[in-house]
């Protein structure tokens, strides 16, 4: 049986993309919603889940943070994707038959430039590679779609305009789930840590906690706060750091955290994408 990994999305879309460059000769499992994507690989429909959790642009991605702590399943793997967004249409549609273009809200929002060049009418759909479905279903040279260039390949459209997102720098991060726990060896190149941990309302409580990062020369590269349970009495925090659990400097903040929260929960501890080294020259 082949192996599958699961994404949110049509076939086409972006988290599709960074499936198939990873993981190619798996089978890439296209899902509905993310809630869909984390049951399949708990249910064992799928062995892993592609997710994104940040963008460049957009920061966090939203109902990750929901669904992740409670889930059960672990990170073991990032992967980052240059996003890169194209507009098509059907065979004979040219910039000057387009009347209305199609996309995802955030794709609209990330391509303002050529839509107010071309004076085009926006219409939002559920998902980048779905508008380029519906385009090819209305076939209609009128109609287009701005989405990744693979739901061009996938739906038969033309591609006229590439690289229409208005930011170069327009960068995904994925993380891969996984429903065993997989670390990564220490001592074996750079590794990330991301865990969960609460702390009470109290006062100094967070400056407290995150002492012993700093005192052990941690770099934190990440840190956000969620509600719990919908209160606003106790707060919880996804945080992520440079370094492995067996690192002393890392051993000893994560035991200083302990005295200072509850619920700490290691999410993850995998290897660092290259990017992180390219982005930091």
């Amino acid at each position: 049986m082949s192996r599958r990994i699961a994404y949110q999305g049509e076939p086409g879309a972006n988290s599709h993309q960074v499936c198939k460059e990873h993981y190619p000769d798996w089978e890439a499992l296209p899902c509905a919603s993310f809630e869909d994507v984390f049951a399949a690989v708990e249910q064992g429909d799928a062995d892993l889940a592609m997710i994104p959790i940040d963008n460049s642009i957009a920061g966090r991605v939203a109902d990750i943070h929901h669904f992740l702590p409670g889930s059960g399943l672990h990170i073991v793997a990032e992967h980052f994707l240059r996003i890169r967004f194209c507009l098509m249409g059907v065979p004979g549609t040219t910039l000057d038959t387009i009347r209305t273009v199609h996309s995802h809200v955030h794709a609209l929002g990330q391509c303002r430039k050529i839509i107010r060049e071309h004076g085009f009418k926006p219409v939002i759909s559920g998902d980048t590679a779905g508008a380029a479905r519906e385009v090819a279903e209305f076939a209609d040279p009128t109609q287009a779609a701005i989405s990744p260039p693979l739901a061009a390949e996938i739906y038969g459209l033309d591609i006229l305009a590439e690289d229409v997102e208005d930011e170069e720098h327009n960068t995904t991060r994925f993380v891969v789930l996984s429903r065993e726990l997989v670390e990564a060896p220490a001592g074996n190149g750079p590794v990330v840590t991301s865990f969960i941990f609460n702390v009470r309302n109290l006062p100094a409580a967070l400056y407290k906690a995150l002492g012993g990062f700093a005192t052990n020369g941690v770099n934190m590269t990440k840190l956000e706060s969620y509600m719990v349970g919908g209160e606003f009495t106790a707060t919880q925090f996804l945080a992520e750091v440079d370094g492995h659990p067996d690192d002393p400097g890392l051993r000893r903040a994560l035991e200083e955290l302990a005295f200072f929260t509850t619920d700490v929960k290691v999410l993850g501890v995998y290897p660092a994408d290259p990017f992180r080294a390219e982005v930091s020259r």
